[in-house]
């Protein structure tokens, strides 16, 4: 029995090495495939061809053939007959050792150096990096910056250096995928790296994940760096994220934690304090701005980001920003501490829908970590737009041009907001544009309005006479906002709201402005009103 066991693994293994398909199983307990290595570049041209809009027909493989569709394909006999070895070689069954896996570098003194690190480094940091390296390059002052990083990563590995990197995980319809950077906006670039199928199918990985580990540098034939070992998934360690729970399986509830943006520092910021007052901002809130042109939404995003990376910087936050104009995007890079992520006006419709879905994938992924997310979306009414592109026609046209299936996706965005009883929250902050002369964008604030639990309202007319904040109390409002304020505010508030009422709105405005000016903070204009 012994003797056929043997026969037929030798057989197993003459086999293998013919299709020349060694799997290699990490000594971190992840696998990678020889030939989906080897099929990196075709797998890459054929990726390349999607993200432009073109088939996978044509596309020419490594061997020079053409193929109709590119697929990777495993062996079931490596899977099954691979174990895990303590050196980082994949191992038979017999205990032989694959001589032609890749080393993983595990010795804690080697040399470390991220390529995350580089990419955020300027052409002229780089250059001294080189210079400090003693790298001999005859071109030095004239190369391009993703050159002269695969100089400096090559002379790296050639000193017996550790190479590592983090990104975020799409995974494409073929099963490998590619770790995106943000410095792309998540899209297709040429700092990404390929991970195979067996990593994801181990690790239980899922688009969105954000993945750390130690990577290696391109073969012959090969475009990108692939990833070796999984050291991190979503900042925690790789059993963590195959033992989550799925966010569609997690329990919503209302929002009852609040985020508090006005304190001792933003005290004077009265953008913050009506906020705070009149639509308290809750944990897993599903917030509506609603915004005519140049009423000031924009500057209401900023306080209210900068309000939260102050006062709660526990909190992961992403600011996108969907066909805007570029120098807003260079704004919002510089005045908030936050992740910014943008798909300008002079994109096409597609990179806006890609974007969108690889930044609420993230948040997903995030929330099943038990984090605190929030998004601050600009603007909705432009993603829905998208959305209306791209969607394949149904024949059912509503008015003003909107196809009927093309609000179903941007509603699964804006509905992924919620409050998570097992831990963790999404908050989604997003602008709606009305009074743009545009039918669409009414029809498109027509079918959102009603599905926030909190909605935000900006007054035209108090912007034309520049009384700003220009937020139409009157309108504006936080559903169960009695499970995020004190008994004390909400006996206040509701005398307030009725006083404020009988007012003209800009006569209100202004009124309220001039009482909260004279105060400190929110809890001493509440005082004041027994005066």
């Amino acid at each position: 029995m012994e003797n056929q066991e043997n026969e037929i693994n030798n057989a197993m293994e003459k086999n293998e090495e013919n299709q020349g398909a060694n799997a290699q199983i990490n000594g971190s307990g992840s696998l990678f495939d020889d030939k989906t290595e080897n099929g990196n570049q075709s797998n890459i041209e054929s990726e390349n061809s999607a993200n432009n809009g073109d088939s996978a027909d044509g596309v020419k493989t490594t061997g020079g053939k053409r193929a109709k569709k590119l697929v990777v394909v495993e062996s079931k006999a490596q899977t099954k007959r691979g174990r895990i070895s303590r050196e980082g070689y994949a191992v038979r069954k017999n205990g032989n050792s694959d001589k032609n896996a890749e080393k993983i570098i595990t010795d804690p003194n080697a040399p470390r150096l991220n390529i995350n690190d580089l990419t955020n480094m300027s052409i002229q940091k780089l250059k001294e990096e080189a210079e400090n390296m003693k790298i001999n390059l005859e071109n030095l002052n004239t190369m391009k910056k993703q050159d002269l990083i695969f100089a400096i990563l090559k002379n790296h590995t050639d000193n017996i250096g550790a190479i590592y990197a983090s990104g975020v995980l799409d995974i494409l319809s073929d099963g490998y995928g590619f770790l995106r950077s943000v410095n792309y906006n998540y899209l297709s670039g040429p700092d990404d790296i390929y991970i195979s199928p067996s990593q994801i199918r181990l690790f239980g990985l899922k688009s969105g994940d954000t993945v750390s580990g130690q990577i290696r540098p391109p073969k012959e034939g090969e475009k990108y760096f692939a990833l070796l070992r999984v050291e991190s998934v979503n900042w925690e360690s790789p059993e963590t994220a195959a033992n989550r729970i799925l966010f569609d399986n997690l329990t919503p509830l209302h929002p009852d934690e609040k985020f508090n943006l006005s304190n001792s520092e933003q005290s004077r910021n009265l953008i913050t304090r009506i906020i705070d007052l009149f639509v308290p901002l809750g944990k897993g809130q599903r917030t509506l701005i609603v915004s005519p042109p140049r009423a000031g939404k924009t500057t209401i995003l900023q306080t209210i980001a900068n309000a939260i990376s102050i006062n709660h910087p526990e909190v992961y936050m992403i600011i996108l920003l969907i066909d805007e104009r570029p120098e807003e995007v260079t704004e919002m890079q510089r005045s908030v501490k936050g992740e910014v992520v943008s798909s300008t006006f002079d994109e096409p419709s597609t990179r806006h829908v890609q974007v969108a879905e690889m930044v609420i994938e993230k948040a997903k992924r995030l929330v099943e970590h038990k984090k605190d997310v929030v998004i601050l979306l600009d603007s909705i009414t432009r993603l829905a737009r998208a959305y209306n592109q791209v969607v394949p026609t149904s024949g059912k046209i509503l008015s003003g041009g909107v196809d009927s299936n093309a609000l179903h996706k941007p509603k699964r965005f804006f509905g992924a907001a919620r409050n998570i009883e097992e831990g963790g929250s999404l908050t989604i902050i997003a602008t709606g544009l009305i009074e743009t002369g545009s039918k669409m964008d009414e029809v498109i604030f027509e079918e959102f309005k009603g599905t926030g639990n909190m909605e935000i309202y900006l007054d035209r007319r108090l912007a034309d006479k520049r009384v700003f904040p220009a937020i139409n109390v009157k309108k504006s409002g936080t559903r169960k906002e009695e499970l995020l304020l004190s008994e004390f505010e909400l006996q206040k508030l509701w005398i307030l709201r009725k006083v404020l009422y009988n007012m003209e709105d800009v006569e209100m405005q202004e009124f309220l402005i001039d009482k909260m000016k004279k105060t400190k903070d929110n809890e001493a204009f509440l005082n004041s009103m027994n005066q």
